[in-house]
C-alpha cells in the first residue's frame, strides 16, 4: 500500500472523528463553561490514551525529545480549541468549519518556510480550489462579519500552527508520545480556570463528554499517524472534505440550510481533493 493511500485512510479517521466532535463539542458547551468542557475532555482522554501507551511499553516509553516543541505546540492548540469550541455555538456549524478551512493557507505557507517541504503547481491548484470552495460557502462580502466568524478565524492559525509543529515532532516522536504530551500539558494548562467555572455535569451530558474524549484523543492520533506518511501540503487539502460533511451534519442534526452556494462550495472542493489525491500518486 502506497504512503499516499495510507495517508488518506488515517485522514478518514480523523475526519469521522472530527465530525461527531461537532455534535458532542455544541451538546456539552450548551450546559458547560468550555474551560470545564475541555479539562474533562483532556482528564478522560488520557485515562482513554493509557491502553495505547501501555501496549506501546508504558509511561517510561513517553519521554519526549522535543519538550520545548511539546509545550508550545499545546499551548497554541489549547487556545485555538477553546475558539473553535466557543465559535461553535455562536455561528452555524458549516460556517465554523468553512472558516477553518483558511487553515491550509497558513499550513501550506509555513511547511515550506519551516519544514522545507516542495508547494508544487497542482497542491497550489488543489488549495486554491478548496478555499474558493469556502468562500462560496461562507459569502464573507455579504455582510458585516460576527464575532464568532473572527473567533473561527483565530481558530484556524491557531490549528495551523499546531499541525505544522506536530509535522515537526513526528521526526523523532512517535505519534502515542504526541498525544500523550499534548493530553497531558493541557490537563495542567485547563486546571486553574476549569475549576473556577466547575459545575456538577447532569446525567444527558455525561455520556457526551465521553465521546467528546474519545473522538478529541484519537482524532489526533490519526493526524500525526497519517503525517508519517506524507507531506502536510498533501494531508491537510484532503481534510477539506470535512466542509460538505459538516454541511450535511448541521443540515441532520440542527436543521441547518444547505443552499446552492454550500452545494457549490463543497463541490470545488471535492474536485480539489480528488486532483490533489491523484497528482501525490505520480
Amino acid at each position: 500500500m502506497s504512503p499516499i493511500i495510507k495517508a488518506a485512510l488515517w485522514m478518514a479517521g480523523w475526519l469521522a472523528c472530527m465530525l461527531v466532535m461537532v455534535v458532542a463539542g455544541r451538546e456539552t458547551t450548551h450546559e458547560l463553561n468550555v474551560f470545564q468542557v475541555m479539562e474533562m475532555r483532556s482528564v478522560i482522554g488520557l485515562a482513554m490514551l493509557y491502553p495505547l501507551i501501555h501496549l506501546n511499553g508504558g509511561l517510561r516509553t513517553m519521554r519526549t525529545r522535543y519538550p520545548r516543541q511539546q509545550l508550545g505546540r499545546n499551548v497554541v492548540h489549547y487556545g485555538a480549541q477553546f475558539c473553535w469550541l466557543m465559535a461553535l455555538n455562536l455561528i452555524p456549524v458549516a460556517q465554523v468549519i468553512s472558516i477553518e478551512f483558511t487553515l491550509p493557507i497558513w499550513t501550506a505557507i509555513m511547511a515550506v518556510v519551516f519544514l522545507h517541504e516542495r508547494m508544487g503547481l497542482w497542491k497550489i491548484v488543489a488549495v486554491v480550489l478548496g478555499l474558493i470552495g469556502v468562500t462560496i460557502i461562507v459569502r464573507p462580502f455579504n455582510g458585516t462579519i460576527s464575532p464568532g466568524q473572527l473567533i473561527a478565524l483565530c481558530a484556524s492559525l491557531g490549528f495551523a500552527t499546531s499541525v505544522i509543529l506536530v509535522k515537526s515532532l513526528t521526526r523523532g516522536d512517535k505519534p502515542i508520545v504526541i498525544m500523550f504530551w499534548m493530553m497531558a500539558i493541557q490537563t495542567v494548562i485547563g486546571c486553574i480556570p476549569a475549576l473556577w467555572v466547575w459545575q456538577w455535569p447532569s446525567a444527558h451530558i455525561w455520556p457526551w463528554l465521553i465521546v467528546l474524549s474519545f473522538v478529541g484523543t484519537y482524532s489526533h492520533y490519526c493526524m500525526a499517524r497519517a503525517m508519517q506518511h506524507a507531506d502536510a501540503t498533501v494531508v491537510v487539502p484532503m481534510d477539506f472534505l470535512r466542509v460538505p460533511l459538516a454541511a450535511l451534519v448541521g443540515w441532520l442534526v440542527y436543521s441547518e440550510r444547505i443552499d446552492i452556494y454550500v452545494a457549490a462550495g463543497a463541490a470545488l472542493i471535492l474536485v480539489g481533493n480528488l486532483l490533489n489525491l491523484k497528482t501525490a500518486k505520480t
